[in-house]
């Protein structure tokens, strides 16, 4: 007899899986890919969790409080309708758990963070606005392998033990209800497939299952890998026009099926309309599934410029406000923006999204950081190999050559260089002096006075016109999509809520299927580190419900 059955594999099932079976329960963990993608979005990630008040905040100079983290997260978040008051109330836990027992509870696990701090989602605008007042991004050694496999492991001596039974290949289509109830989940059994993790898979099926049990949990991740279901949302009076053209930041099995199988059987679904995607993607050279984006997380001193050749204004810099940034380069009517910047800024800023992009952090071991960020020569290994291979990459001695390759990237739309090369001399003329009127200048040295970001990500200010800094670089930067901020109604105990907010007895969810908790625990706006740390929180929450 089944007690529990987990749909969805993720780090959230993992999570919930765990708690469950730690409870006596038995557990059925289902999932429609195979035993190779374990783990499943979690595995690509950098690894970063939100943390508050933590020594490796301490030991960096940083004075956080649980008080300053919640006030920034309800400045991101921006709860402004009915349904957002368990979305408020998940929110409110969260926080207090990343500034009480997360760390801890982790490290028992077996995590260890990366010790400089990172500073993400700035803000850039009002204090009581947008962003991170101080950094609060703690990347695990090992990156995301390192968040999954303390969690596979749990998994693996619980299916030793007989509590969890894992079921792959098992694409579940529907749930079935009794009295109400939700009693058991139905769907096919596809065919074995080999490949590699994160590449698409077969979709031949060769079976059919029904399972039972006291509880479903679904853990079945969001909609990005389905372009078509991210347009149908697209908030076109908050966004502008949903982009003609997206990289795609997840794999395509990540297509929110099984969000619309839990509506259909009666599940509320709230805030579908918010969502999180980078304005940073870059077409990866080496794919790994279809239309594969990597994004570029960016220190502050790349300029930032539309596709028509205008600057971006504060508080639109690299790193301050995703969703503002977005909103931004689309009301010029295209999808793409640009980075110019130097071989200097490269070396110093530029990091790629992903645990593959990062072997020195996968690695976990100082050895190779020390090699690849701090003693060798040119920017890490991964980010040269973009800047070589990488189709979105121009690279030039001069002005002139970088503009007209640039151009010849997007011939619809040509650059004038006058008008460009005006716009950087007035902000290189910004750096001659320790005062400046222009914002991105300030915010640069606001920057280098954390000692993180001095020591490994914005480099000292200087002409990016100046033939010593070069060679000059120019990046085409393409909208890549990601995270579903909103997703299945919950409670704060991960309890699934019909579409008339009452109690659907028998089904519990988490992770981004739920908004990472009570269907849209980020609001609109994400503060990072919370998509794991919302998929750890919301899973540990519904295995303990159960």
């Amino acid at each position: 007899m089944t007690d529990v059955i987990v749909t969805g594999a993720g780090l959230a099932g993992l999570v919930a899986a765990v708690e469950a079976a730690d409870r006596g329960r038995k557990v059925l963990l289902l999932d429609q890919e195979g035993p190779q993608s374990l783990g499943g979005q979690a595995f690509w990630s950098l690894g970063g969790l939100f943390m508050v008040d933590t020594p490796e905040q301490r030991r960096m100079g940083i004075r956080d409080s649980p008080e300053l983290a919640l006030r920034d997260w309800m400045g991101s978040a921006q709860f402004d309708r009915p349904e957002d008051a368990n979305p408020r109330k998940v929110a409110e836990a969260f926080v207090e758990f990343a500034a009480t027992d997360m760390r801890s509870w982790l490290a028992a696990r077996g995590f260890r963070w990366f010790p400089v701090v990172g500073w993400a989602e700035r803000g850039g605008a009002q204090a009581d606005g947008h962003g991170n007042s101080v950094p609060r991004f703690h990347i695990t050694w090992g990156t995301g392998p390192g968040v999954v496999s303390p969690f596979v492991q749990l998994v693996q001596d619980h299916v030793r033990d007989g509590r969890i039974t894992l079921g792959f290949r098992h694409r579940v289509t529907g749930l079935m209800i009794a009295n109400g109830a939700v009693s058991g989940v139905s769907g096919d059994i596809l065919a074995q497939d080999d490949a590699d993790r994160g590449k698409s898979t077969n979709r031949e099926v060769v079976g059919a299952f029904e399972h039972r049990a006291d509880a479903v949990i679904v853990t079945s991740g969001g909609i990005g890998g389905d372009h078509a279901t991210v347009r149908r949302y697209w908030p076109t009076d908050r966004l502008g026009p949903a982009p003609s053209r997206m990289v795609a930041g997840v794999p395509d099995y990540v297509d929110g099926q099984m969000q619309s199988v839990a509506q259909q059987a009666g599940a509320g679904l709230i805030n579908g309309d918010r969502m999180w995607h980078y304005t940073e993607g870059l077409e990866n050279w080496d794919p790994i599934w279809p239309n594969h984006g990597i994004r570029i997380l960016p220190g502050p001193s790349s300029m930032w410029f539309d596709a028509l050749g205008d600057r971006l204004e504060a508080p639109f810099l690299p790193g301050f406000d995703t969703l503002g940034t977005l909103r931004r380069i689309l009301s010029t009517g295209h999808d793409h923006s640009w980075f110019i910047l130097t071989q200097k800024i490269i070396e110093k800023e530029f990091a790629l999204s992903g645990s593959e992009q990062n072997p020195d952090l996968t690695s976990g071991r100082w050895s190779s950081v020390l090699k690849a960020r701090l003693l060798g020569k040119g920017a890490p290994a991964p980010v040269e190999a973009f800047k070589r291979e990488g189709v979105d990459f121009v690279v030039a001695d001069t002005l002139e050559e970088l503009v007209s390759g640039m151009s010849a990237l997007t011939p619809q739309t040509p650059l004038d260089i006058e008008k460009i090369r005006a716009q950087i001399a007035a902000r290189d003329a910004q750096t001659d002096n320790p005062f400046a009127k222009d914002a991105q200048v300030t915010a640069i040295r606001g920057a280098r006075a954390y000692r993180g970001d001095r020591l490994i990500r914005t480099a000292k200010p200087h002409h990016i016109l100046a033939p010593e800094n070069g060679p000059l670089i120019g990046v085409r930067l393409n909208i890549l999509t990601r995270k579903s901020l909103g997703g299945l109604h919950t409670d704060e105990n991960a309890q699934v809520l019909r579409a008339n907010g009452d109690v659907f007895q028998g089904l519990f969810a988490a992770g981004e299927v739920a908004g990472f908790g009570g269907g849209g625990y980020h609001g609109y706006n994400a503060l990072e580190g919370t998509f794991l740390g919302g998929c750890i929180y919301s899973g540990r929450a519904a295995g303990r419900s159960v």
